[in-house]
């Protein structure tokens, strides 16, 4: 007949099962690609960034033993990579001791959380101040390289100060709150005393002297009674 509406198809059971189970495979997979993508990118990021700390610490050594001028493809080769994975994170001779010089910044910037977080403040200010002993160390050892950057390291020592002077000064603050030391305590006045023990000191046991020092220090800032 003319005009007669032709009954829609009605979708059967088991049709509306494959339909849905179909939908469900299809999501499911689409969220196992999407976390094997990002796992694919994130290991690369971890991968480049212990490279990074391989070759710093590599090239620390390199540079206390052979000055300025240790081979970096011998610093690539020790530390596992190769000439181009080093030029990639440092370009330049320079960007390389800069690095290794910052990354002892950041250290000693990073302990004074750790160190707060988990010893009593006047236990803190002790740590890090031994710790600090052996940041001299480090940049009396790596300090020819250092000069023979570009235009010298005065800019390089100038930026890390002040990451060093807040680590001092919330380490001192945190201990004063407390009543461990006296509040006219400078907090620099800590650290030029140990600078001075390793300026003024001879021989290789100067570090001994200051760490001695660090207990003598601690003493003498506390309140008087």
């Amino acid at each position: 007949m003319t005009g007669s509406r032709v009954p829609a198809k009605t979708e059967s059971v088991s049709e509306s099962l494959d339909k849905i189970t179909g939908d469900h495979l299809r999501l499911q997979l689409f969220f196992m690609l999407a976390k094997t993508q990002k796992l694919a990118l994130r290991k690369p990021r971890t991968d480049a960034q212990r490279n990074r700390e391989r070759i710093l610490e590599v090239a620390k050594e390199a540079f206390t033993r052979s000055g300025a001028n240790a081979s970096l493809d011998d610093i690539a080769k020790e530390a596992g990579v190769g000439a181009g994975t080093l030029y990639r994170h440092f370009p330049t001779r320079d960007a390389l001791i800069e690095a290794v010089y910052r990354s002892e910044v950041e250290k000693l910037a990073a302990a004074e959380k750790k160190f707060s977080a988990s010893l009593t403040p006047i236990g803190a200010l002790r740590a890090w101040m031994l710790l600090f002993v052996d940041y001299i160390a480090t940049k009396q050892i790596i300090g020819p390289a250092l000069n023979s950057l570009v235009g010298g390291p005065s800019k390089l020592y100038e930026g890390s100060r002040a990451q060093v002077q807040g680590a001092i000064g919330a380490l001192v603050k945190r201990a004063i709150r407390n009543g461990d030391i006296r509040g006219d305590l400078e907090p620099f006045d800590l650290l030029r005393a140990l600078i001075g023990v390793s300026h003024v000191a001879s021989g290789p046991d100067w570090q001994q002297s200051a760490r001695r020092l660090v207990d003598i220090l601690i003493t003498g800032s506390r309140p008087i009674k």
